[in-house]
């Protein structure tokens, strides 16, 4: 018998919604059978089967939101295998006294994108025994939760568990940690911290049922979090320029001509994309992030799109866009926003950019400044293309002019910096026959 727990698709999920079962108790599965799909704040994932076996129980119905990371949420019984008496409740951790396998919990399985897999294939290795408390029982806590209690002095039989069935988990450890060090400062670090909590409506003066209230969801809420962090962490400074496209429109419209038959139509944001990369190719000090240990400068212009979906925003990334050409950057571009707002994504094609674009020209926006969308080093905001007057040999004549923002992040990207690398952009984006040589 295997525990098949609620995967991690990505490094910083921390829970998600079973969105649907795609077997039930009693079926047989085979490797490589779909079964189940687990929806995070950015995408839907489907969960394979490794191993064949026979599903005995479902312990985590379908639609249920908020499921942490590594809670059982099923159990198969391996060809062969004896099937387990079934739970009232979803399974904890193994209450014999026999020591576990190291990393993991005797009998686990840790569902993952590819599959189903054992507990020792996935799960970090244990770096010391599981505890006891005084009675001589065991106490039971992930490795992680383990791990880090040793490293940071932290007795296991103080800490109350939070996880499933009382199981001792990283955030108990944490809490633990913070209040055996110094109490008193940790208090007021953790207070300082925590965002100041909104008034509700009712405090305002907005009297109930004058309103709808729509519950947030995974998406809007890790969106919420990461802005708010953005803005609180991230020294932050605007970068404007006015960028003449006249003969970006003309050359446009020959390419789009040419690529017809081939079914492939250049958009102008796939003009930024490109002319961006190439920017960032030109002055690299640009194309950076900032981290604790130092600045990482990237060796590849990965630029994440901005693609507004139902219910929030997520950013799928144009890998290596300095080496691609025009029509392969559009065919990339259409199928990723599509695959997005169908939340069909996987993990590594919405994570990891090095910088991002922002256009907002379609809603006839003229101008704005984004939030940096951290680590980057930089986010660029794309305006409306709009007939202005301009001033040319003195005299004044209409021109198509498109406003471009870009926001930096100062610990990375200072003044004179981003000022070279829109230097460097604007020539590309008013000439884009320099882009196609």
């Amino acid at each position: 018998m295997t525990d098949i727990l609620m995967p991690a698709l990505s490094p910083t999920m921390e829970e998600g919604v079973l969105a649907k079962w795609h077997v039930k108790v009693g079926d047989v599965v085979s490797a490589g059978d779909v079964i189940a799909e687990i929806e995070t704040d950015k995408a839907t994932m489907e969960v394979e089967a490794v191993d064949e076996g026979e599903i005995t129980d479902i312990l985590v119905a379908e639609g249920t939101e908020g499921v942490k990371v590594n809670t059982p949420i099923a159990r198969l019984k391996d060809e062969g295998g004896a099937a387990a008496p079934k739970a009232d409740k979803p399974a904890g951790p193994p209450a014999s006294d026999k020591p576990a396998p190291a990393g993991h919990e005797s009998g686990q399985a840790v569902a993952t994108p590819e599959g189903v897999k054992s507990a020792e294939a996935v799960l970090p290795p244990k770096s010391t025994p599981a505890p006891k408390s005084e009675s001589g029982q065991r106490i039971f806590a992930s490795p992680l939760a383990r791990r880090i209690a040793a490293q940071n002095g932290v007795d296991l039989k103080s800490v109350k568990g939070t996880g499933p069935h009382g199981r001792i988990v990283r955030r108990d450890v944490e809490a633990a940690g913070k209040g055996a060090v110094q109490p008193a400062a940790a208090a007021s670090t953790a207070a300082a911290a925590e965002p100041r909590k909104a008034l509700s409506l009712a405090q305002m003066g907005i009297p109930d049922g004058s309103y709808d209230l729509i519950p947030l969801d995974g998406m809007k809420k890790a969106v919420a979090r990461r802005m708010v962090e953005s803005v609180q962490n991230v020294p932050h400074f605007p970068l404007f320029i006015d960028c003449e496209i006249d003969q970006l429109m003309a050359v446009r419209a020959k390419v789009n001509k040419m690529l017809e038959p081939q079914g492939i139509k250049v958009s102008v944001n796939d003009f930024v994309i490109k002319a961006a990369a190439l920017a960032l190719k030109m002055v690299p000090e640009a194309n950076a992030s900032y981290t604790p240990e130092g600045i990482a400068m990237h060796h590849n212009a990965d630029i994440s799109m901005a693609v507004a979906i139902d219910g929030g925003l997520i950013t799928p990334i144009i890998r290596k866009a300095e080496t691609k050409g025009l029509a392969q950057i559009a065919t990339e571009s259409k199928d990723l926003a599509k695959r997005a707002r169908d939340r069909k994504l996987k993990p590594e094609e919405f994570q990891g950019g090095t910088f991002s674009v922002s256009n907002l020209g379609m809603f006839g926006i003229k101008q704005f400044t984004s939030i940096i969308n951290e680590p980057q080093g930089c986010i660029m905001s794309v305006g409306a293309g709009e007939q202005r007057a301009v001033v040319k040999d003195g005299q004044i004549v209409a021109a198509t002019v498109m406003t471009v923002t870009l926001t930096c992040d100062h610990r990375v990207v200072d003044g004179a910096t981003g000022a070279r690398f829109l230097q460097a952009f604007k020539p590309l984006i008013e000439d884009p026959v320099a882009m196609l040589a």
